[in-house]
C-alpha cells in the first residue's frame, strides 16, 4: 500500500494529505522561547504569537470549509515547493476532478479596498482617528505560486503537442483563490480590475466558488488514480520550511546581536511598559486602538504592583496612552 493510499479514507471526498501546519510548529517553538523570556524579548515573541496565531486561525476556517464541501477532492495544507531555482509557500493546494485551485488565506484585521491598479489598501479605525495603509498584493503572491506550480508540471509534458496543450489549457485548469477569512473584514472591490474581483473571496464562499468554477468548465474529468498521480508530482518537489523564523529569537535569548528591528526600538515607560519596535508592532498586532486607531501592543509591566503582568498598550504613546489588559 502506498502512502496516498494509506491517507485516503475509504470513500473519496475531501482528503487532506498534509495537515500538519508549519506555523503551529512555529507557535510551539516561540511558546518555548516565551517561557525563558523577559522584557523587551518576551513582547516581541508574544506579538510574532499573536500574529501566527491569527494566520492559523484563518487557515481553519478554510479547513472546515473543504472538509465539509462534498465534493471529490485533494488537498495539501501549508505546502513548500522547489523547482528550478523557484520556491512557494502554498497555504492549501485543492485538486478537483477538473481543477487544481492554488489557495492563499488571508486573516486580515480592518476593512480592505482593492483600488482600480489592483492596490490593497486596509482602512482602520474612524472619524479623525481614520487611517489607512497598503499592503502587499496577495493575488501577486498567488501569482508567483503558480510559475512554480507551472514548472512542476512542465516536466512531466514530453512531446510538442502535449507542451501545446499544457501551455494554452493551463490558465484554466490551474486557479488562484484569495480567501479573505476574517468574518468582520468589509470587503470594498467595486473600482477592482475584473480579473482580480473575481478571485478574491470570502471563505463562506469558497466552496460554492469552487463548484461553480467546475460546473462552468467543460474540461475533462480526473479519474482518482490520475487525481494521486498529480498530487504524486507535487509531493515529489515538497520540502520542508526553510524558513525558521524562531532562530532569531533564539539568538537573542542566547545574548547574540540583536537584528535591525530591534536596534529601533523606543523606550516606554508608561505603566512600567517595556521596549517596543513600532515597525514590527504595525505588522504583527492584531488589536486595534479604539481611541486614535493604531496598533495596540502586547507589553509586560516592569515596575510597581503589577510587575511581570501582560497589558496591551497603544503603540502611539506617549501621545495616546490608551491601555486594555490581556
Amino acid at each position: 500500500m502506498s502512502i496516498l493510499d494509506a491517507l485516503l479514507y475509504k470513500s473519496f471526498g475531501p482528503v487532506f494529505i498534509k495537515e500538519n501546519s508549519d506555523a503551529e510548529s512555529f507557535i510551539e517553538k516561540m511558546k518555548a522561547l516565551s517561557s525563558k523570556a523577559s522584557g523587551k524579548v518576551k513582547d516581541k515573541i508574544e506579538q510574532q504569537i499573536s500574529a501566527a496565531e491569527s494566520g492559523l486561525y484563518g487557515e481553519k476556517q478554510i479547513a472546515y470549509e473543504l472538509r465539509n464541501s462534498g465534493m471529490d477532492m485533494l488537498i495539501m495544507h501549508d505546502l513548500y515547493l522547489e523547482k528550478n531555482g523557484l520556491s512557494a509557500q502554498i497555504d492549501f493546494l485543492v485538486m478537483t476532478r477538473k481543477h487544481t485551485f492554488i489557495i492563499e488565506c488571508k486573516n486580515l484585521y480592518g476593512n480592505i479596498e482593492i483600488d482600480d491598479k489592483g492596490n490593497f489598501i486596509r482602512h482602520i479605525g474612524h472619524g479623525k482617528f481614520y487611517r489607512k495603509e497598503g499592503f502587499i498584493s496577495p493575488v501577486s503572491q498567488n501569482e508567483r505560486h503558480l510559475n512554480v506550480i507551472k514548472e512542476i508540471r512542465k516536466e512531466y509534458k514530453t512531446n510538442f503537442y502535449t507542451q501545446g496543450v499544457f501551455e494554452k489549457f493551463f490558465p484554466q485548469i490551474y486557479r488562484s483563490i484569495v480567501v479573505l477569512a476574517n468574518p468582520k473584514t468589509i470587503l470594498n472591490d467595486k473600482n477592482a480590475p475584473d480579473s482580480i474581483r473575481k478571485i478574491v473571496i470570502r471563505a463562506d464562499q469558497l466552496v460554492s466558488y469552487i463548484k461553480r468554477i467546475d460546473e462552468e468548465d467543460d474540461l475533462y474529468k480526473s479519474s482518482e488514480k490520475e487525481m494521486h498521480e498529480l498530487l504524486d508530482s507535487f509531493i515529489k518537489c515538497s520540502k520542508p520550511c526553510k524558513s525558521d523564523y524562531a532562530k532569531k529569537y533564539e539568538e537573542l535569548l542566547n545574548g547574540c546581536k540583536a537584528d535591525d528591528n530591534v536596534k529601533q526600538e523606543e523606550t516606554v515607560s508608561e505603566a512600567g511598559s517595556s521596549s517596543v519596535d513600532e515597525k514590527v508592532a504595525e505588522t504583527t498586532a492584531e488589536k486595534i486602538c479604539p481611541k486614535c486607531g493604531k496598533p495596540l501592543i502586547l507589553r509586560t509591566a516592569k515596575k510597581g504592583d503589577k510587575a511581570g503582568n501582560q497589558f496591551y498598550g497603544c503603540s502611539g504613546f506617549p501621545k495616546c496612552r490608551y491601555i486594555e489588559n490581556v
